[in-house]
């Protein structure tokens, strides 16, 4: 075999490949542009230069600085819940998830200090703006529909009832989780690594105990959900427990010239 024979030329990538390559390079560059300057003083300019690109790729590829951030936040959010459901998985093997997705939390907070901020600026920025909040909120709608599976499982695991919507409860645990970040980031302390993983487990078992507060269902339930019982505590009789609040009826007056009445004015 000639020695030309071990240098066979190297495929080129195709334009698929390539476009990916240059949306990652983007989107690297822009998190450390974001993280150095802040959203508002990144400019399109500094971030494709530090990805070594034209403006144009930034605007073919993204649109605008805007999508660019939007995208950004919606990898980030991806990223965790992909994470979150690996831990989860793996507990089914019979390991508790929660010490690990309080670590999740940590690494979130302290690998990254500078992206809660970054959030916190875009969210400011995007409330004025209400197509780009239209936008982000669209974009975000994907992560959340994953955790939503997650929920749903663990809904199913702790028997919930019906009533308790999985969209609702993994709302919840994202503003669990992106406060508490938030928190950590401003007072460390105040958020040691297991905290995540406790407000989880309150969260659940208030769910397994409770089940909906007052029997009012949560929100994307179904009206079939909404005529099953609530949970209750521990002897409480259903009918008791599903029936109707009646209002007390006020006492009718005695009539006059009656010998009731003449019984009360004596």
């Amino acid at each position: 075999m000639s020695a030309d024979a071990d240098h066979s030329p190297k495929r080129r990538p195709t334009r698929a490949e390539a476009k990916a390559r240059t949306r990652r390079l983007l989107l690297d560059a822009a998190a450390r542009t974001y993280a150095r300057k802040g959203f508002a003083g990144a400019s399109v300019e500094e971030i494709a230069e530090a990805a070594g690109f034209s403006i144009g790729a930034v605007y073919s590829n993204f649109g605008s600085k805007d999508r660019l951030f939007v995208e950004l936040l919606k990898e980030r959010a991806s990223e965790q819940v992909s994470r979150a459901t690996e831990i989860v998985a793996h507990a089914q093997t019979g390991d508790d998830p929660v010490p690990a997705l309080g670590r999740l939390l940590a690494n979130a907070a302290d690998k990254d200090p500078d992206f809660a901020p970054l959030q916190a600026e875009f969210w400011l920025y995007a409330v004025r703006n209400p197509p780009l909040l239209e936008t982000l909120a669209e974009e975000l709608r994907g992560p959340r529909a994953e955790l939503s599976s997650l929920m749903g499982t663990a809904l199913e695991h702790i028997g919930a009832p019906p009533t308790v919507s999985a969209d609702a409860v993994a709302t919840i645990a994202m503003a669990l989780f992106q406060g508490l970040l938030r928190q950590r980031r401003i007072d460390p302390a105040s958020v040691p690594d297991e905290l995540l993983g406790q407000a989880m487990r309150w969260l659940f078992a208030g769910i397994a105990a409770n089940g909906t507060a007052a029997g009012t269902p949560l929100p994307g339930a179904t009206a079939a959900d909404t005529r099953r019982p609530a949970a209750t505590a521990p002897g409480t009789p259903v009918a008791e427990a599903t029936a109707p609040a009646i209002p007390a009826q006020p006492a009718e007056p005695t009539p006059p010239n009656s010998p009731e009445h003449d019984e009360e004015n004596r």
